[in-house]
């Protein structure tokens, strides 16, 4: 069987390691393709909404994606929920959001859910495809919700030690939830540092996504 050639589309750098790194671990025999469109995140942030002019900006990279050979297509920023579900609808390979995997398995923890992001229109798009998945199970969550822009900001200037040390300050006070969810696959490097001050479960997007994707495609 040949390898699955799964396109990954960033709409920031600090992505792609992350993601790349979570493929190599556990689906090494997949054929990736990066694309990066990082203006599309400066946008968002100055129009303050997903606008129609960005869906359409996302169907033509999936558009294009799915024209370049891709098996399955995973967007890897968080903050544009609406968009890809325009691309789930509008084509017919599989098409994943970066957090929807990782949404699954945190309702198997439990309904008291916190949400750690470093980019705050992730927070939006986020919270509402988590009452989406609770309610198709029947359910309610309780969120919290938490951003930090300087831990992002510390990592596109190279500090990592300082984008972990603030994330790890964001989990410190959690002590009533069920499970942790960070919003973004730059967020991943934290684990270590929030793991060593919390015993509550901690999930990130990359495992989640790949193995999710892994899982589709050989179903198919």
């Amino acid at each position: 069987m040949s390898a699955k050639r799964v396109f990954l589309i960033h709409a920031t750098s600090v992505a792609v390691a992350p993601i790349n790194e979570a493929f190599a671990r556990l689906w090494p025999e997949a054929e990736l393709c990066n694309l990066l469109e990082d203006s599309l995140s400066r946008d968002l942030r100055s129009a303050g909404t997903v606008t129609d002019a960005l869906k359409h900006r996302f169907m033509e990279l999936a558009r294009y994606a799915r024209a370049a050979g891709a098996d399955g297509i995973l967007f890897t920023c968080s903050a544009f929920g609406e968009a890809i579900d325009a691309c789930k609808k509008g084509l017919d390979i599989p098409v994943l959001k970066p957090n929807e995997a990782m949404l699954e398995e945190a309702l198997e923890y439990g309904d008291r859910v916190a949400l750690l992001a470093t980019f705050a229109p992730a927070i939006d798009s986020m919270s509402e495809e988590l009452h989406q998945a609770a309610a198709a199970r029947g359910r309610q969550v309780a969120q919290h919700h938490a951003v930090c822009t300087q831990a992002i900001e510390a990592l596109h200037h190279g500090d990592t030690a300082r984008h972990d040390q603030l994330i790890s300050e964001m989990v410190s006070p959690l002590s009533d939830m069920d499970v942790i969810c960070f919003a973004q696959f730059s967020m991943t490097s934290a684990v270590r540092a929030c793991a060593s001050i919390t015993e509550i479960p901690l999930l990130t997007t990359p495992g989640s996504a790949v193995l999710k994707m892994k899982r589709l495609l050989s179903e198919g």
